[in-house]
This record gives structure tokens, sequence and C-alpha cells, in this order.
């Protein structure tokens, strides 16, 4: 078995373990053998990083296997620059959503844990796939553990919510069906991605693709204006849930557009460049400003992410080296500070059982170890200098000013909306008196809380202070895909 098998079916073995042997009577067995998978896991990607060859844009770890062969379509692994650090930062979200459960889920834990396992699994697929219908098969099947989450272990609407969530993303995925079946027949009966990169289309055939793709990775980032689901699916989800949907799960979409749009119609990405630029601004700029109003802490920091994101995509479409590279940047630094954000919530929801922040006020005084943690995760969110959240966004930025200086202009506003919602938010919440009972008699955070909050903030600060790592391994491959990308297709 390959790296790359091993890095999606590991977690997956141990997700069924558990769902076979876990009862509640068996319960710290249960979280020691989800611990066990999820740091199994981890270190099986990491020689995905340390051997990884940065000289070359092609796939590497490649396998291929047939698996239907009537119809052409078979079980193809391989990664690039591009997919890596996805994989590892899918691994590692996954062995702190595992610690910080430990103690939190004391209902169905087996269940809960294995849903986990079995999701990073699937996601991990999602990042390695080079077959059209293999990419399909784990981009949907990822959506199956996240609503049994969800919708298990949620808040009081977590039915609506888990509804809301399957029915937005699966009915944008059936387009992009259609757009795969349609790529299998123009290609000869061909579902291998990197054959319908080099595939001649006409205008018209490109410009329904990257619609139909469009629809479908426009609503998992999400983009404006079909990002209505997000905030009430991260107010209604576990915390853990939250976190692997903010960390991982949004990423799926913006990483698809890398995989199908750009690459497969390139003359339609740069044709309809205008719109996606300018729906990316609606997400920094208006959601910025929706973001300033909540009043419950997770659907602050869920519409945060939406404007997060809206820079993610703008790279992308001012085809530009430093543009690309930053998104690709930002989805890495997001990962981290979206599960950091979402996870210290989840620390004074265990607490204090409120997520609004009128419930709090003066925390600092009861959890002083605890605020430390906050404010360097709020400076990220901000995007400070020095953290993970500046990095992508300024080199976002530094690339749209080349093309544009009112569309630099436009997206470095973000960096004043999202100081003023994340300071705003932590004056409320943390400083201040104690203002009530609940915030008088918290505990501070405990060993196995200072561990996760520990790793993130690690993560966060490494990010934030030495880049290059992450920008070394991206940087062929970014170069490659624009290459691909400046060249027409039209037949």
């Amino acid at each position: 078995m390959g790296l790359l098998s091993l890095a999606i079916w590991t977690p997956i073995a141990f997700g069924v373990v558990l769902l076979a042997l876990g009862r509640d009577d068996q319960v710290r067995a249960v979280r020691w053998i989800a611990l066990l998978g999820a740091v199994l896991s981890l270190l099986v990607t990491l020689p995905l990083y340390t051997q990884f060859d940065t000289a070359t844009a092609a796939m590497q770890f490649v396998e291929t296997t047939p698996w239907i062969n009537r119809f052409n379509i078979n079980y193809h692994l391989g990664i690039d620059g591009i997919s890596v650090w996805f994989i590892l930062l899918t691994a590692f979200i996954n062995v702190i959503v595992v610690i910080a459960g430990w103690e939190v889920i004391t209902k169905r834990v087996n269940q809960y844990m294995g849903a986990f396992l079995i999701l990073s699994g699937l996601m991990i697929g999602v990042f390695c796939a080079l077959d059209g219908m293999l990419f399909y098969v784990f981009f949907e099947a990822t959506l199956i553990p996240m609503y049994l989450i969800i919708g298990i272990w949620g808040g009081p609407n977590k039915i609506y919510a888990a509804f809301k969530f399957f029915l937005y993303t699966l009915l944008g995925s059936l387009l992009m069906l259609i757009a795969l079946i349609y790529l299998y027949n123009t290609a000869g009966g061909s579902f291998d991605l990197l054959a319908w990169h080099k595939l001649p289309l006409g205008q018209t055939a490109q410009t329904l693709l990257f619609f139909a793709f469009l629809a479908a990775f426009a609503v998992k980032v999400p983009m404006w204006p079909v990002h209505t689901w997000l905030p009430d699916v991260h107010v209604e989800a576990p915390t853990g849930g939250s976190a692997v949907l903010a960390a991982i799960m949004l990423k799926l979409g913006a990483y698809g557009f890398l995989r199908f749009s750009l690459p497969i119609a390139p003359d339609a990405a740069h044709e309809w460049s205008g719109l996606m630029i300018g729906l990316s601004l609606a997400a920094v700029i208006y959601v910025g400003l929706v973001t300033m109003v909540q009043k419950d802490m997770k659907k602050l920091v869920a519409y945060s992410s939406v404007a997060h994101m809206g820079f993610v995509t703008l790279g992308f479409f001012i085809f530009n080296e430093l543009g690309m590279a930053g998104g690709i940047v930002q989805m890495i630094s997001h990962g981290f500070v979206s599960a950091a954000m979402f996870l210290g919530i989840g620390v004074l929801y265990d607490r204090v059982h409120s997520r609004e922040i009128a419930a709090y006020g003066g925390v600092v005084n009861t959890m002083p170890k605890f605020t430390t943690f906050a404010l360097l995760f709020i400076m990220a969110n901000c995007g400070l200098p020095g953290t993970a959240g500046f990095v992508g966004e300024w080199m976002v930025i530094l690339a749209a000013v080349k093309v544009n200086f009112w569309i630099g202009m436009a997206a470095a506003s973000a960096l004043i909306f999202g100081a003023a919602y994340s300071l705003w938010m932590f004056k409320r919440v943390y400083l201040g008196p104690v203002a009530n009972d609940h915030v008088k008699h918290l505990k501070d955070i405990n060993a196995r809380e200072f561990l996760f909050l520990s790793l993130l903030a690690i993560a966060i600060l490494y990010m934030g202070v030495y880049p290059k790592p992450f920008t070394d391994v991206m940087d062929v491959s970014v170069a490659e895909l624009l290459k691909h990308v400046a060249m027409t297709k039209l037949n």
C-alpha cells in the first residue's frame, strides 16, 4: 500500500474499529484508540512532506489501480505542491479535535470519534484524487459523517442545521457531476483529471463547465451570496465539528477551483474573473460589516471565516503567482486560526453553556492563562504581523495592488474590519471587571486544554514568523498551474 493510501485509509480503518467495538461503558478505551488512530494518521502523512521533491511540478507518490473497468474509473492518487500541506493540516487538526473532545463528549463517544476519523480520511482522499469520479465520491462522502456530527451532537436546532448543510452542498455538487460526465465523454471515456487538463474545449463548453464547477465549489467555500448556510451550521455544530468544518471542509471548495475550474476551463476563468473578484470583495467587505453586529461568538467567527475565505478566491482569480500562492497560504493559515477560534469558544461554552457575548465580561480576572491564548488567536484573526493570519492576506493584497490599486485597497479594508470585530469581541468578553456570577466561578484551563491550545498557538506563530517551508513546497506547482491557465484551450 502506497503512502497516500495509508494516509487515507489509516484514519478510516480506526474509525470503523471504533464504530464496531465501542460502547459507552468502554469510553476510556475508545478515547485512547481514537487518539492512537489520529496520531498514527498524522505520522503516516509526515513522509509526504519529508520525501517531497520541491523541484518538480509533476504529481508525486502516484498510485493507480483499476476500480470500475467498464467505465474506465481508476483508483488514481497523486499529490503536488498545492495539495501536500492540506493533507498534513487535515491530519493535524484531527489530532487536536480528538484531544478537544476527550472529556466534553460523554454520550456515543465511539460514534463521535469514529465519525471524525472517517471524515479525516475522506477529506485527505479529496486532496489526493486524480480521477474525476474518485474525487466526486470522496467529495460527497465527506457530507455523511459531518451531517451525523451536526445532527447528533449539535445544539437545539441541530436537525435544521444538518439538513441545510446537506441540501446546500449536495445541490451544487449535482451540477458538478453533470460536468464530470460531459468531460468523460469528451475525453473519449476517461476520468483522468490530468488528461482533462489538456483537453481542448470551445468557449461555450468552458463557460458551462466553469459555472457547473462554480455551483459546487462556491457553496463549499462558501462565497457570497451562497454563504448563508455556514453561520447556522456553525452555531449548532459541536465545537469539534465547527473546528473541522472551518479548518478543512471549506478548503475542499477552494481546492476544487485549483484542480478543476482553472486548469480545465482557463479561457472561461479569465473571461469571468471580474465576476469572481467582485464576489470575493463582496465577501471581504460586506460580510466583514455583517460580522461586526453579531451577538453570538460562534456566529461572529463563522462570518469572519467567509470574509477570510474571500481572500482565497480573490488570490486565485487575479492570475498572479504571488496572489495564487497567497490564496493557498491563506487556506492553510485560516485552518489553524479558525480551528483555534472555535475551540477557544468551546472552552468557554463547556463552562458557561452560552455563546452570547453578553453572557461574559471580565474573563481575564478568572482565566488569565486562557485569555493569553484567546488574545493570540484573536490577533491572528485580525491579521496581525507575526501570526499566520497575516501572511496569506498580505500576499494577496500585494498581488491585488500589482493588478489594480483599487482592488488591493478594497481587499486591505478587511484588515480594518477584522481588527474592529475581533478586538470588540475581545474587549466585551475578556476585559473589564467580572460581569456576573458565571464568570466569577470560572476555572482556568486544565492540562488537556492547555495542550491543544498550545499546539495551535505554536502552529500559528511558526507560520507567521517563518512561512518559507509552506511557500517553498508550492512555488513550482503554482508557477506551472499559472503557465497552464495562461494558455488558451479553444479548439
